[in-house]
């Protein structure tokens, strides 16, 4: 019987049953997806269900499904192509390869008049939003279900990713199809969520560190600051630790409680207002069947564990983690995690010497080749730490084939009002000849070089018109 309740989820759940024909019918596949948390995560069910099922396969990684990303799919030659976390955007040019393919994906789809050979399984295609209601893992765990039982264990997968997707951002915690993906989690014993403190590294950071690095709420008089972070916690009469830093998950109850009503009464003085420090505190989700202080125990921080492995071009070292390898691989994703997060501090500190320019609607700056355009977007969402809260950033990059990669990030809050970076950037860069697309709050694009400052304008404008128009109607 079905766990889930929504007519999208049963909407879904049909179309998962037709693939999931067409994947035991097929002898050879291919699984492609993306390079970030979503997509691996994504791939990692999709893997062990075909796994489990006996099947071969071959898994390949792409920053963005384009032209030349196709062609390396079509040469593999495979009875059927499984797409995770992309293809939503390709249909027509998939179609014209004549790829038999099964798309599970979550992002908005672009019309396509022929998509003969594709079983495209979507949220937005049964009356979902696929930027908080499911995620690409949602979406391939949802197939993985279809393709057998005893895959709820999966479920935690696609919790991680979409957390790492950010999609319990806007409300604090995970809604719409997510939240009966989460039901199937708990009921397999793989999950359990609660509320607490939302700021990153609960598990694994220093409580000062993790008080310091909050971005999403912004803490004024505390969030880039780490003498003021100590200071704070002893004034609350907080212990940092003595041979070890303490973190959240070593505090008491008690403790937990006096620096979670002090940050909100510090918050209330600063003039921040009630909405934004409810993204303080929101349901966290915590995977029952890994260890207690790692990495893994908690979805927001596995997500970046995954984040360091593809984005570097190590997405098989990310893939065997979702797959469970917890020797080897896990020992490599944790040394490829500890250079994220330098490369990390270098992108800010980099960003902060050259500052942010500024148009009338948007913020931006050129990294060049400075930041890895696989990481400028997660360079552009911390900037938010120093940067102005009022106008989305862009952040530009050079990819390694000559291009220019855009990263566009916003706030809970500009969102509220208005921005849709998903559409700003998708009609901006089909205007220069590139090609972008994602979601409202975070959206990314590739354009030729020497389109930068037409780009600029072009998204300038229809992000100021975005917030002016709902302006207008409140």
């Amino acid at each position: 019987m079905s766990a889930f309740r929504s007519l999208a989820g049963s909407e879904l759940e049909k179309t998962c049953d037709k693939a999931s024909e067409e994947i035991k019918r097929s002898k050879s596949l291919v699984v492609a997806s993306h390079i970030d948390a979503d997509g691996l995560t994504s791939a990692g069910i999709a893997c062990t269900a075909l796994e489990r099922l006996g099947k071969s396969y071959e898994p390949l990684f792409f920053r963005q499904l384009d032209g030349p990303a196709l062609e390396q799919v079509a040469d593999r030659g495979a009875d059927l192509v499984i797409f995770t976390d992309l293809g939503s955007g390709m249909l027509q040019e998939i179609s014209d390869l004549k790829l038999r393919s099964v798309i599970a994906d979550h992002h908005k789809p672009t019309p396509a008049p022929d998509t003969r050979g594709i079983t495209h399984i979507n949220p937005h295609l049964a009356g979902a939003d696929g930027a908080t209601q499911l995620s690409g893992s949602g979406v391939a765990f949802l197939l993985a279900r279809s393709m057998a039982k005893g895959n709820d264990d999966l479920s935690a997968l696609a919790i991680v990713g979409a957390v790492g997707d950010l999609q319990d951002m806007a409300s604090g915690k995970l809604l719409g199809i997510n939240r009966e993906v989460l039901d199937v989690a708990s009921g397999a014993g793989a999950i359990s969520w609660y509320r607490d403190i939302k700021l990153f590294g609960r598990q694994t950071r220093p409580v000062f560190k993790m008080l310091e690095y909050s971005q999403d709420p912004y803490i004024p008089g505390l969030s880039g600051d780490e003498d003021a972070c100590i200071a704070f916690l002893k004034e609350m009469g907080v212990r940092l630790g003595g041979e070890k830093w303490r973190r959240w998950i070593d505090l008491n109850q008690d403790e937990k409680s006096r620096v979670v009503s002090a940050l909100v009464r510090r918050g209330l003085r600063s003039g921040l207002s009630s909405i934004k420090l409810e993204r303080l505190v929101g349901e966290v989700y915590t995977l029952l069947k890994e260890h207690e202080g790692t990495e893994l125990r908690d979805a927001s921080e596995y997500s970046t564990l995954l984040n360091a492995t593809a984005r570097y071009g190590y997405s098989d070292t990310g893939l065997k983690v979702c797959m469970g390898d917890r020797n080897a691989a896990l020992d490599d994703a944790r040394t490829l995690l500890a250079q994220h997060r330098q490369n990390l501090v270098n992108g800010i500190k980099l960003v902060s010497k050259q500052g942010m320019a500024k148009k009338r609607s948007i913020q931006y700056f050129d990294a060049g080749d400075a930041i890895l355009d696989t990481i400028v977007g997660i360079v552009a969402g911390m900037c938010f730490q120093v940067a102005d809260r009022s106008m989305p950033i862009l952040a530009f990059a050079t990819t390694p084939e000559g291009l220019l990669k855009v990263s566009a990030r916003g706030t809970q809050d500009l969102v509220r009002s208005g921005l849709d970076l998903a559409e700003a950037m998708s009609l901006a860069a089909g205007k220069v000849g590139g090609a972008g697309g994602g979601h409202n709050v975070a959206a990314g694009a590739t354009i030729p070089k020497e389109a930068r400052d037409e780009f600029l304008e072009i998204v300038d404008a229809a992000v100021g018109s975005q917030i002016s128009r709902n302006k207008k109607t409140i």
